[in-house]
């Protein structure tokens, strides 16, 4: 375990958290301990100071025992077993929270995040984003998506990757003024006319991914020219 002016602490291979090696680090501001064998968060409660805590790629399955950590603004717990989010609404800096390919299936108890990253979880419904006024980004791809819903409130969203659900229908974004890039690649899109009244009022709107789409499976010849047409201030469509 590598210490660097107590700033940062890197990789190890460990099943655990010691108190005994780590309870002196006060003013450490980054723990990195991914790719181990840790199913429990514990033993933090000294580290006041802690603004970055990557557990990625345990063995976690619940979020638990940060109530100490109350500068966290970035938590990263990517690759575990968590099923639910919870036991974060006391970290009022946290401004990004990555939870990929874990086992969530509801979107909730969240708030004050500029950034989400929640793909490759098992959600099937956008619930549970009305709190999230200062959300910037959201990544949403490989989960069991139908509808496009529930952005009401998220009017500072610039970035929204939708790609790998099961959405057949562009709907409830055409308020979102903000948005710079939409990622809905590999879903069931199929009607044109949807990017005219969902997107084409949104000139911030640079990048569009549709690929994987019948939109664009079905009308190869034509696709990129139609997207164009509809949405003239786009200045990237799909990758290329």
């Amino acid at each position: 375990m590598a210490s660097s002016a107590e700033d940062e602490i890197e990789e190890t291979e460990t099943t655990a958290v010691e108190e005994e090696g780590i309870e002196s680090l006060t003013n450490l501001k980054e723990l990195d301990l991914y790719d181990n064998r840790i199913s429990d968060i514990e033993n933090f409660k000294t580290l006041a100071n802690l603004e970055s805590l990557d557990l990625s790629f345990n063995k976690i399955r619940d979020i638990k025992n940060l109530e100490y950590l109350e500068n966290l603004t970035n938590i990263y717990f990517v690759q575990n077993k968590i099923t639910k989010i919870e036991n974060l609404g006391h970290l009022k800096k946290l401004i990004n929270l990555e939870l990929g390919a874990n086992r969530i299936r509801n979107l909730e108890n969240l708030k004050n995040l500029n950034i989400l990253s929640i793909q490759s979880n098992r959600i099937t419904k956008l619930k549970g984003l009305e709190g999230l006024i200062n959300l910037e980004e959201i990544y949403l791809s490989h989960n069991g998506i139908k509808k496009l819903e529930g952005f009401e409130n998220n009017l500072k969203l610039r970035v929204i990757d939708i790609s790998n659900n099961f959405i057949n229908k562009l709907e409830n974004i055409s308020h979102l003024k903000n948005l710079e890039e939409f990622w809905a690649s590999n879903n069931q899109l199929s009607d044109f006319e949807e990017l005219d009244s969902q997107l084409k009022n949104l000139e911030n709107l640079t990048t569009v991914y549709f690929e994987g789409n019948p939109i664009q499976s079905e009308n190869q010849a034509t696709y990129r020219l139609k997207v164009k047409t509809y949405l003239p201030q786009l200045k990237q469509i799909d990758a290329t």
